[in-house]
């Protein structure tokens, strides 16, 4: 027995998800309101005799402890493994001599950014100095609470100020050389990084500190702000600014504010607004959305409203064109977000800003007027719309055109597709034009399909008839993981076929969902994931990676998957294997929750529950997906279930 599987056999789930949310007893499974939204009729499930969890509300989500700790936790899947296992009493395998000599140096690096940040706050408060960056601090009208809450602080002017007192603490010059504190000099020694400016720290989702962001207090200063460069603990391309703080506030209203600028947050947080984040660097991330999805998928961005946002907001459109017509690779910043729309599963809207206002300036001179301006965001299908429709002319034929051919591949972004057509609709108003004209664009304009020949799963070498049998997600698993470049292709197919494209809740096996999640997180984040290729991709490099993330007790599994053949397959034939082993993993997945869906719907029935319509509307959604599973293993492979859906069974719910 697996460590994992241990823990999960010493713990059940409904202790442990009742010590986080009341659960009521509803005929054999448990009842409670969702923790990860806001409702007021319980659609959260947990299901004693499989132990796993699901929402079958607003999030539809669901799994085993493991995902239900992490999700509501924030944690990675480490420390879920770690807290788990201490409080089932199993004891995991010990660090290896490279994990723990890299976590006493991350350690050793948090403490003496603590050290930092510390000594910068104490400048700020008390140092005659800083007297600017009080003055500073109060025209902003920040208040002691939020000075303290963000630990704000001021570096000194001067060369080595910072330097000297932090090697008077016992660190070496190369620590803060590693940390980003100072710089070499091409002539040699060091000096400190930032000197007179106001100091930000900036967190990880633990509170711990990782960097720092500098605001410049010389109106002519350059640059305005002075970022920490990139460290073994700081990665602007997947940390949120203020996430720490704001986890709570998320989860209670279920939806984030993204902003653009740390005062923006800070703002936000004094005056109540604590769902409110910022992005570091100029453009939103992959791996900074799927933080913020842990706790909610809807987001509201607060784009700059100037001249010079609009246009760049303009031009992400051409960026959305690209990216979706070739192989659906969305761009993440606030013009392009819309492309990984489907993919998220996520509600996105925008906030329009008045003219020469930013969320800091109008939170503090009208905070009624910004609790306002959210609740009015727009999708962002209508927040492109309206940009284009500002100095159009309705008479010019070619103007109107134009801005329909530019929408569609906003529109083809666009996953459901009654939401489409009601887009679809929308715009043929506002231009004055037939709705079915904007629909026929739509369709003669959508990405051909290429022609797929049909294909039989082979997994680990062995015929379609033993398949069924194999370890079909340690197969599909040790793929990705030898050959990454066909992740690719295949979400290709599946976005083809209307369906969500590969993600961790399509491996039930926990061990295998964190590799997946671990290596997928990596990859995308690398050139390599993000051109698709595999030209450059230095394997041994990115297993070491996933050595070091995953816990000790997954480097056995992850090297039994390393060693499985899969190299014999032309990456055309692997390609379509995958695509129909995954089908059929995503068939079975959902074949379970559609029965534990229509047992929940026959169980409020017959007890007269007002939630038995709620039941039924989550298993007709559910069944449609489904069946389009299914129409794609049997229009692509010929594959057909032995529970296939039909319309009439649908239709019978």
């Amino acid at each position: 027995m697996s460590v994992i599987d241990e823990v999960k056999d010493r713990l059940d789930i409904v202790e442990v998800i009742s010590s986080y949310v009341p659960l009521k007893k509803s005929g054999r499974n448990y009842k409670a309101l969702c923790p990860f939204h806001s409702e007021k009729t319980p659609s959260f499930v947990v299901f004693p005799e499989s132990q796993r969890w699901h929402c079958f509300g607003a999030c539809s989500e669901g799994g085993d402890i493991f995902n239900f700790v992490m999700k509501r936790e924030g944690w990675d899947f480490r420390t879920a493994l770690e807290e788990l296992a201490r409080r089932a009493g199993v004891e995991l395998q010990p660090r290896t001599p490279a994990q723990v000599q890299a976590e006493e140096e991350a350690d050793r690096m948090r403490a003496l950014l603590d050290k930092a940040a510390r000594y910068y706050h104490h400048l700020l408060r008390h140092a005659p100095e800083a007297e600017a960056a009080r003055a500073y601090v109060a025209r902003r009208s920040m208040n002691e609470e939020t000075v303290a809450q963000f630990m704000l602080g001021y570096s000194l002017p001067g060369w080595d100020r910072t330097r000297a007192h932090l090697t008077e603490q016992g660190y070496t010059v190369e620590e803060l050389l590693q940390a980003g504190l100072v710089i070499e000099r091409e002539s040699g020694g060091t000096y400190d990084r930032f000197r007179d400016r106001l100091m930000i720290p900036i967190r990880d989702v633990k509170g711990r500190v990782i960097g720092f962001g500098a605001r410049t207090l010389n109106p002519e200063g350059a640059p305005k702000y002075l970022n920490s460069p990139q460290t073994p603990l700081f990665d602007k391309s997947r940390t949120i600014f203020g996430l720490d703080l704001a986890r709570k506030g998320i989860r209670h209203e279920d939806r984030v504010i993204i902003a653009e600028g740390y005062m923006d947050v800070m703002q936000a947080h004094q005056a109540g607004f604590t769902n409110v984040v910022a992005q570091m660097g100029t453009a939103l991330t992959e791996a900074q959305l799927r933080q913020l999805q842990r706790y909610t998928k809807r987001f509201v961005l607060a784009l700059d409203p100037d001249a010079a946002g609009v246009q760049a907001t303009l031009r992400g459109i051409e960026v959305a064109r690209e990216a979706l017509e070739q192989e659906w690779k969305p761009v993440f910043d606030p013009r392009g977000l819309v492309g990984y729309e489907a993919r998220l599963g996520a509600e996105i809207c925008v906030l329009r800003l008045p003219r020469g206002q930013d969320p800091d300036a109008l939170i503090r001179e009208d905070a009624q007027r910004w609790a306002t301006l959210i609740e009015e965001a727009v999708p962002v299908v209508e927040f492109y719309l309206q940009i284009l429709l500002e100095g159009l002319d309705l008479d010019d034929a070619k103007s109107k055109a134009r801005l329909v051919d530019t929408l569609l591949p906003v529109l083809r972004a666009v996953a459901n597709p009654v939401e489409r057509d009601d887009y679809a609709q929308k715009i043929a108003r506002a231009l004055r034009v037939d709705a079915r004209t904007v629909r026929s664009r739509l369709r003669s304009t959508a990405p051909q399909t290429a022609h797929r020949q049909r294909g039989t799963v082979r997994a680990q070498g062995k015929p379609p008839g033993e398949a069924a049998e194999a370890d079909l997600e340690g197969y599909c698993l040790s793929a990705l993981l030898q050959r990454p470049a066909i992740l690719s292709p295949i979400n290709k197919m599946f976005v083809e076929n209307q369906l969500e494209p590969l993600q961790e809740q399509d491996f039930r096996d926990t061990g295998y969902r964190a590799i997946f999640e671990a290596w997928e997180a990596h990859y995308l984040a690398s050139p390599q994931g993000e051109n698709g290729t595999e030209e450059t991709i230095n394997l041994a490099e990115h297993v070491e990676v996933l050595r070091t993330q995953l816990p000790t007790d997954l480097h056995t599994r992850l090297e039994k998957l390393l060693a499985s053949p899969n190299t014999e397959l032309a990456d055309e034939q692997l390609v379509r294997d995958l695509t129909l082993t995954l089908l059929r993993l995503r068939e079975r997945n959902l074949n379970q929750q559609g029965r534990e869906l229509s047992f929940l719907t026959r169980e409020a029935q017959e007890a007269g529950d007002v939630r038995a319509e709620q039941y039924a509307a989550a298993w007709r959604s559910h069944t449609q997906a489904l069946l389009r599973t299914q129409q794609a293993l049997a229009q692509r492979w010929g594959w057909v279930s032995q529970e296939s859906v039909t319309p009439n069974s649908i239709k019978s719910q």
